[in-house]
């Protein structure tokens, strides 16, 4: 149901699903919700998407937001 998903949704957003790594942005929302906030997630994805759509590539982009979501102090 996801692959569908992301099939349908690229076709709406007119971008070619082949440039989705879905399992990339997955783990960085993941350790983003477990390392700063569940609600981080969606919106760090957001920011990721803005930094690839200037210029960054999808692995440096969610490397950096790991590294940080690491060190992210603890609540």
């Amino acid at each position: 149901m996801l692959d569908e998903w992301i099939k349908a949704a690229c076709a709406e957003l007119g971008i070619a699903s082949a440039d989705v790594d879905r399992d990339l942005i997955l783990d960085m929302a993941r350790d983003v919700a477990h390392g700063v906030a569940r609600p981080a997630a969606p919106l760090t994805a957001y920011l990721m998407g803005l930094a690839v759509g200037r210029g960054m590539l999808a692995p440096d982009a969610a490397a950096r937001i790991t590294a940080m979501a690491e060190g992210w102090p603890e609540r």
